[in-house]
């Protein structure tokens, strides 16, 4: 039988997993999906597709046709009762210097002297929180050297000689995944002093396999057991004394929610570092291992043969040998092997096969998990399900079933719009619009006062302030919204989204992963750009890096906000909801032109984890809170002040730099004649408008500023002199369609390269011109206009 036809509620052992693609299969045997394990059948997405399965503690995702792929045995119920383990008392851990005979251990790092920390773990296991309880606000986001991965660094609270960088959320250190690879060449090539390895203490077994690997990588380590308070408290518990002697590195239970176990870590960390005490084992294969000990001679018999490439190349001998049993094209061309030595490697893996009696990926994939099941059955005692996992189970039923997960879905959206544009978002601006209006009023009275001169008058209030004041107005909306979208997929709900869109998607060439990035679209494009890298094929990543941008970014927000409750005051919330769905239905258009040109092929296998649902923490909702607002500020006064002082002057002067009495005459409406006529056929053809939509490429929330700038005024009063409802509308279409700003084209480029960039520009342009001019020519029609 293969999985595909297990029925729900039946559990069966895996024989074998069978797969053209050799990347696709190491990814699969990663995830746990190995020769032996018992899996269990869960559900299936509410359209049939994908399935959810249950494995080594955790819930995974697969399509029907990927588990096609797995053949099983020994098909039975799912046991009721699971078996038991011993319990385990809790001991004193072990101090500074005790519990392991760790490698090394004189002094490499001078008390004071800098020290460089790299945090790595799984996705899902609270990374993102203990970077923040390491560093408080003491850090920085930038990206990994030539890559848009993000970056974030930071330094460790009470340690200001010390720094740690937050790595990408990973599974392995196969080269599956971009953020895989950046994570493994940012330890390769930049050598931090020690790295600190986070893992879910309630799904050990998963997060393990990473930290074997990590450990191969021969660097001063430490692992921190997160979650240690949920396995107490559901009946479990870990011999934290006997994992460190088993792994060979310390091992620090603490609770990154509560911030429990902090600080030990952190000494454990800086010790480690500073005495560059690297791990105690880098072998987990045994002599009498699986097969007979046949991984073992081979992972001895290659590393003998390579020790010399690998020294020459910087590359930890262990860690170099059993990526050149995977294949690992990366490292094999890193250590500059001649043919006799690839042969002879080759050789050496085709006997271990054979002695086997199975491949290279599943051999060294069985050989890790055997490791760490004897592991977990000397040190864990495993919990009773989790109340965290029953209440997720529970939640699934609304918000996975089949009949009820797109209406949830649609409720939860419409939810958060009416929290961004209503209840919260909206008084919130009216406040921030009535402090902005009284402070420009104040500095205006001010500077007439003082008898400040006119023209710089002028600069300060008609300029700077109403172009930057009429765009922070809309901070609480941005802060609101980005603060949902947070929420959202913190809590585990955007993993449950892509599972259940994925069927959707795949009609488009996509697949359920691409949704994510596209719903971090609504926020800001530049980030939702960046998480294509998560994505593991370049098919579904350039195909949603071209789709992401028709998703209706925050900064455009503003522009809908004004023209929406100036020409549509009665209906001002539909008005926005409908640009929103109307760059949804054009996005899903251009897919299906996309998929069947440029982007001809199936999407990739739908592989991911279904985390528990957990509610965010408070801290680290402020900070990204914290994060976003002053981002946004902080373009507001470089951007936004920039093109306000530009627009104010090529307005203010004329080609002889004469202060102008009438904007007619002014160098902008030259300029603005000679684009008006682009957008004639659209129906809005005055000058104004066109240089607001070109001042929009630097950032949309420019458009308001020049507007504001240009009229004297962002009032309703004065944007009726320029629009009337029908065309106001077609120019929010428009905005809604053409490129978001030159740091989201910017953000392309770095990502796929210019030609990708160009393309993705005129795609937009074309597409935006070509809907506004269809929603003219209706309109006309129907006589509207």
């Amino acid at each position: 039988m293969r999985l595909d036809a297990l029925e729900i509620g039946k559990d069966a052992i895996i024989a074998s997993v069978a797969s053209d693609d050799a990347a696709l299969r190491q990814h699969i045997l990663d995830m746990g999906l190995t020769p032996g394990t018992e899996v269990t059948m869960m559900k299936y997405a509410p359209m049939g597709d994908p399935m959810e399965i249950r494995l080594r503690g955790y819930e995974l995702t697969l399509r029907r046709a990927d588990a096609a792929r797995i053949e099983l045995v020994d098909v039975h119920d799912t046991d009721a009762v699971a078996a038991a383990n011993p319990h385990r008392e809790a001991c004193a851990h072990p101090a500074l210097g005790e519990g392991v005979t760790p490698r090394g251990g004189k002094m490499a790092i001078a008390a004071g002297d800098p020290i460089r920390f790299a945090l790595a773990g799984n996705q899902n296991c609270g990374k993102t929180t203990l970077f923040n309880q390491l560093t408080g606000s003491n850090q920085h986001v930038g990206n990994f050297p030539g890559v848009t991965v993000d970056r974030k660094d930071g330094t460790v609270r009470n340690h200001p000689e010390a720094t740690v960088t937050d790595l990408p959320g990973i599974y392995s250190l196969s080269p599956y995944t971009g953020e895989e690879v950046v994570s493994r060449q940012f330890i390769l090539d930049s050598r931090p002093d020690a790295l600190i390895n986070i893992i879910d203490a309630t799904n050990i077994e998963r997060n393990l396999y990473l930290t074997l690997q990590l450990i191969e990588l021969d660097r001063p380590m430490v692992v921190a057991l997160n979650m240690m308070d949920e396995v107490l408290a559901n009946g479990g518990s870990v011999d934290v004394n006997r994992l460190e002697g088993q792994l060979g590195v310390p091992v620090v239970p603490i609770s990154a929610v509560k911030g429990e176990g902090i600080d030990e870590l952190v000494e454990h960390a800086v010790h480690v570092a500073r005495f560059d005490e690297r791990p105690g084992r880098l072998d987990f294969c045994t002599p009498d291992g699986p097969g007979g000990g046949a991984v073992h001679r081979c992972i001895h018999g290659i590393a003998s043969l390579i020790e010399d490439h690998a020294h020459a190349s910087q590359i930890p001998v262990r860690f170099a040998a059993t990526k050149l049993v995977e294949g690992d094209e990366l490292v094999i061309s890193a250590l500059h092997l001649d043919k006799n030595e690839l042969d002879g490697i080759e050789h050496i893996i085709s006997q271990m096969e054979e002695e086997s009696g199975t491949d290279r990926l599943s051999a060294l994939a069985d050989m890790r998990f055997s490791f760490i099941e004897g592991v977990c059955q000397a040190c864990v005692t495993k919990p009773h399900e989790s109340r965290e996992h029953l209440r997720s189970v529970a939640i699934d039923r609304v918000l996975t079933g089949r009949y009820t997960a797109i209406p949830m879905f649609l409720l939860i959206m419409a939810a958060v719009f009416w929290l961004t544009f209503g209840a919260v978002g909206a008084p919130l601006q009216v406040l921030m619009e009535q402090l902005v209006g009284a402070g420009i009023s104040a500095i205006d009275d001010a500077l007439t006062a003082f008898g400040t001169n006119p023209v710089v008058k002028s600069l300060v209030v008609d300029g700077v302030l109403a172009g930057v004041g009429s765009v922070l107005s809309f901070l609480p909306i941005i802060v609101v919204l980005f603060l949902l979208l947070s929420i959202l997929e913190d809590s585990g709900y955007m993993a449950r989204v892509a599972f259940v869109m994925d069927k959707v998607l795949r009609r488009f060439g996509l697949s359920g992963r691409s949704f994510v990035p596209m719903l971090v679209g609504f926020g800001c494009s530049v980030p939702a750009i960046m998480s294509t890298r998560t994505l593991p094929s370049e098919h579904d990543r350039k195909m949603t890096v071209m789709l992401t941008p028709f998703m209706s970014c925050s900064a455009k927000l503003p522009v809908y906000g004004l023209l929406c409750a100036a020409f549509f005051p009665q209906a001002t919330v539909p008005a926005i909801v409908s640009l929103y769905v109307l760059g949804i239905v054009v996005g899903m258009v251009v897919a299906l032109v996309l998929r069947r040109t440029a982007f001809k092929g199936e999407p990739v296998p739908f592989i991911m984890e279904l985390p528990n649902y957990r509610l965010p923490g408070f801290k680290t909702t402020l900070m990204l809170a914290w994060d976003k607002a002053k981002g946004f500020v902080t373009k507001a006064f470089t951007i936004i002040f920039v093109a306000s002082v530009a627009v104010w002057f090529l307005q203010t002067f004329d080609v002889r730099m004469n202060v102008v009495s009438d904007q007619s005459q002014s160098l902008l409406a030259m300029v603005g004649g000679f684009i008006a006529p682009v957008f004639a056929p659209l129906g809005f053809g005055d000058w104004r408008a066109s240089c607001a939509l070109v001042c929009g490429l630097l950032a949309k929330e420019s458009v308001i500023s020049t507007l504001a700038v240009l009229l004297g005024s962002s009032s309703a009063t004065a944007l009726t002199g320029m629009f009337v409802p029908a065309t106001a509308y077609v120019f929010l279409v428009f905005t809604l369609l053409y490129p978001p700003c030159v740091a989201a084209i910017g953000t392309v480029k770095s990502e796929l390269g210019g030609r990708y960039a160009v393309a993705v520009f005129a795609l937009q342009v074309g597409v935006a011109w070509l809907v506004a001019f269809a929603f003219h020519t209706v309109m006309l029609a129907v006589g509207v206009l």
